[in-house]
């Protein structure tokens, strides 16, 4: 597998717009060795996407403190609220996908013009899902048949945590717009500000420290808020001041519906996925429920874990579907065949090395969070399987976000469809249900639809359709 070697493409061909500003904004992509600029692209994501998992797992570690019921409630709540950035991820891979290319092309005018379009489309897919969230909470905890108990628990959390999520969006969408210009850095420290920002005052708005007031689980939700509006800040600055590649102004500004209409188009199928991903997860969490709060809250810390755990997926995964999307910009599909096979390596090694980890050491990683006997004796086995099926994680993830930020998210919808619908939320029913597995069928279902993803991906990649898809 060759790792570099071609002649000059449109961004090394006498454009200076480099001049003043951080290498790391101004890096060829389509230049150089490709193992180091997937990595160059990589490890900022990987710890903003570890870092952004953090809020998560601090308010799980508060809720740990609080009770199981806390932690039950804290689990339904960010399922919801999750649901609601799964599905807007679609408009950020679009965004992707067309300022990958556009960059790739060396029309940074017109990445700039998508890069407003595109916040404008999320900022009206936020106001409109966060308000509704607000709104419904309520509903939306009866809907799964939650006990009273842990509804008392996570309802404030959760109402709290849906204006959260509206701030969060719009941050990851200007992430979006940089890391697929190349910028991964600018990203990660806004990530790290924010997380250390919402791991600091959290405690003080949970417990009441200093005077603070005791607002509970809803107060890690509370400085959650605030923690992104930070990062908001540190992400949007810099693109407006136009210190980086790419720079959005206001001046001129006009609604394009064509490209509004060629983002929401190309994003569909992701949204589409996100939200059927959203959805079996939802159906996931009915199939616990029956089994007790204690299966709930097991429920809830393992995947947690395993969203820590994805963190290196996404890095490798956002960093090869930026690296594909503008060396098919510039014309260079060899290159692009060539990032996802080192992407797909470098996944596969840390995710076995994770899942064999997690097999391992499965009780002191969960007694970081909660230490009633009762709790682990159920989580512990819910880890192992689990860790199984982190071995296959990354590749899965890999395949999925290279193909969908190339532009290419029909392939990867019908694959997740399969997997989902096909295999996971049957076998989810059956294995728990009429087996002597009981709730442990759930953990098992998912870790076979791990498999069978990665095994359609195999020949999906053969037929190169993805390498051939028009984004602009």
């Amino acid at each position: 597998m060759s790792s570099s070697g071609k002649e000059d493409g449109p961004l090394s061909s006498g454009r200076q717009e480099g001049r003043g500003r951080p290498s790391y904004v101004t890096r060829d992509l389509t230049q150089g060795s490709i193992p180091r600029n997937l990595w160059f692209l990589a490890w900022p994501q990987m710890i903003e996407a570890g870092l952004n998992v953090a809020d998560h797992l601090a308010d799980l570690l508060w809720a740990g403190w609080l009770g199981s019921l806390a932690i039950a409630g804290l689990g339904v709540a960010q399922t919801y609220t999750q649901l609601v950035m799964m599905v807007r991820r679609g408009l950020d891979l679009s965004i992707r996908a067309v300022i990958a290319r556009a960059v790739g092309a060396g029309n940074i005018d017109l990445a700039n013009h998508a890069a407003l379009q595109g916040l404008t489309l999320s900022i009206a897919y936020l106001l409109t899902l966060c308000s509704a969230g607000v709104i419904l909470t309520d509903y939306l905890l009866g809907l799964i048949g939650v006990s009273e108990a842990v509804r008392a628990e996570g309802a404030l959390y959760m109402r709290v945590q849906f204006i959260g999520v509206a701030a969060m969006g719009l941050r990851t969408t200007g992430a979006a717009m940089l890391q697929s210009a190349g910028d991964a850095v600018t990203p990660m420290k806004a990530a790290v500000v924010s997380r250390l920002f919402h791991i600091v005052l959290s405690p003080f708005l949970v417990f009441g420290w200093m005077g603070f007031p005791s607002l509970g689980l809803a107060g890690a939700a509370l400085a959650n808020v605030l923690a992104q509006l930070v990062g908001c800040w540190m992400t949007f600055a810099p693109l407006f001041r136009g210190s980086l590649r790419l720079h959005l102004t206001l001046r001129g500004y006009r609604l394009d519906f064509p490209l509004c209409w060629n983002l929401v188009r190309i994003g569909m199928p992701a949204c589409v996925a996100q939200a059927e991903r959203g959805f079996a997860q939802l159906l996931l969490l009915g199939f616990v429920t029956p089994f007790g709060d204690v299966a709930l809250a097991a429920y809830s810390i393992t995947r947690r874990i395993e969203i820590l755990a994805h963190a290196s997926n996404v890095g490798f995964g956002q960093a090869s579907g930026t690296l594909i999307g503008q060396n098919l910009g510039a014309g260079y599909p060899q290159r692009a065949k060539q990032t996802l096979g080192w992407a797909l390596t470098y996944a596969s090694v840390l995710n076995a090395v994770l899942g064999l980890l997690v097999i391992a050491f499965p009780r002191p990683i969960l007694m970081l969070f909660n230490q009633e006997a009762e709790l682990l004796s159920v989580a512990v086995v819910w880890l192992q399987i689990q860790g199984l099926a982190f071995i296959f994680m990354g590749p899965s993830f890999v395949f999925q976000q290279s193909f969908n930020i190339a532009g290419d998210m029909m392939g990867p919808l019908v694959v997740t469809l399969i997997g989902f619908w096909g295999f996971q939320i049957p076998l989810a029913w059956l294995l728990s249900h009429h087996t002597g597995l009981g709730q442990f069928g759930i953990p098992w279902a998912i870790m076979i639809s791990m498999v069978v993803r990665v095994a359609l991906f195999i020949p999906y990649t053969w037929s190169g359709r993805w390498l051939r898809v028009k984004v602009i």
